[in-house]
């Protein structure tokens, strides 16, 4: 209790310097967890994947369809358990400021594949039955304030028009992994839609065709042997596929921002680089003014390691309560950006190990601020010391 009380009086000696050099530990720690986080976030629907899920796509670009009857051929594959399909929509409600993803999905085949997606029963039955129903989730719902029975009316990008849908039910994830702001109609209604306006000569896009295939696997060790089964069904074709790991998929639209995701994990680790250098100088300079009072110390008895005990402790109680404030301020700022981002990141939650990391980087920095002033004065010379005028 003694040491503790002697550590507190001595880190708010100079309270404007100790003041200060807490301002900057808060700002650096609470960066690097949002650094970190939304490095997090962009990797969020790589961790929702499924090792028992293959996506089955055009081996030539994503912006490529797939015949509708590649799905009974795909069914066949030996090692196959289960199989749907989706295509993107890329409606656009009210303005184009309100991003969230829409998949035109067969309901039957994609909820089964789909576990994670939790909807009531009831809720379920009525998507299933009205071609023109949606299923949306949680918190797409909450943000635009939409309720079941609710009709909403998107514009068409990809599928010209003005599609309205009747929200049928609001789905919940499985765990904090899952994606809640996406929107599923049904497959055939768009499939009918598109026949429509090919009939009256409107349709840039052709009927009976999906973007991609889900393909659901008995053993996800047999993962490569299957994929390359599907493959050569279809190699030489018209519209030859390349089928990969659910994983593997998302991995693909991740590494199109892999050198910005670089440059932010980079700039948060320079983040705590700049503050350590801050802190270290701050050390510096509280144990040259103290180096009457720690050659005093050793002139009573007391040993170099207490000298060395107090500057470490001291650095540590300054980085640890910086690092407490700093990761606490990371949730509010948190949930700021993410309402700023609107629907940019799905899933975007301060994990633990974020803040674990957090807590790591605030120890690192008052360990590493106080190593060399406490070499320093654990070798000072005491009638040299005594001699010095603070």
């Amino acid at each position: 209790m003694f040491v503790l009380r002697l550590l507190l009086k001595n880190a708010f000696r100079h309270r404007l310097r100790t003041l200060l050099t807490l301002v900057g530990l808060v700002v650096a720690i609470s960066a690097f967890g949002l650094l970190r986080t939304i490095v997090d976030a962009w990797y969020a629907g790589v961790d929702a994947t499924s090792s028992t899920r293959l996506i089955t796509r055009s081996a030539i670009s994503l912006t490529f369809p797939l015949p509708l009857n590649y799905a009974e051929r795909i069914k066949a594959v030996e090692g196959v358990s289960g199989i749907s399909w989706a295509n993107w929509f890329g409606g656009v409600y009210v303005t184009e400021r309100n991003f969230f993803a829409q998949f035109a999905v067969d309901p039957v085949s994609y909820l089964s594949l789909y576990p994670e997606f939790k909807l009531d029963e009831a809720d379920k039955q009525a998507f299933l039955r009205d071609r023109q129903g949606a299923v949306v989730g949680r918190k797409l719902a909450a943000k635009f304030g939409w309720k079941v029975g609710d009709s909403i009316a998107l514009r068409g990008t990809i599928y010209p028009g003005t599609w309205r849908f009747t929200i049928r039910g609001i789905y919940q994830g499985a765990d904090a992994k899952t994606d809640e702001q996406q929107m599923f109609i049904h497959w055939q209604r768009l499939a009918d839609g598109i026949r429509a306006r090919l009939a009256a000569g409107s349709s840039p896009v052709k009927a009976d065709y999906v973007g991609v295939y889900v393909v659901r696997i008995h053993n996800p060790d047999d993962a490569p042997q299957v994929s390359q089964r599907i493959d050569a069904l279809f190699k030489n074709s018209l519209a030859e596929t390349l089928t990969e790991t659910e994983k593997a998929f998302q991995l693909g639209f991740v590494s199109m921002s892999e050198a910005i995701l670089l440059a932010v994990q980079a700039v948060s680790f320079i983040i705590i680089l700049i503050i350590m250098a801050v802190m270290a100088n701050t050390m510096t300079m509280t144990a040259r003014e103290r180096l009457a009072e720690y050659a005093t110390l050793k002139a009573l008895g007391f040993p170099p390691a207490f000298v060395v005990k107090l500057l470490f402790g001291e650095s540590l109680m300054i980085a640890l309560i910086g690092g407490g404030l700093g990761i606490a301020l990371t949730f509010p700022l948190a949930d700021a950006f993410v309402k700023a981002a609107g629907t940019l990141f799905p899933i975007f939650n301060v994990s633990a190990l974020t803040v674990g990391l957090q807590v790591l980087a605030a120890a690192v920095v008052g360990l590493v601020s106080a190593a060399w002033p406490a070499w320093k004065m654990s070798r000072i010379d005491i009638v040299q010391g005594l001699r010095h005028v603070a």
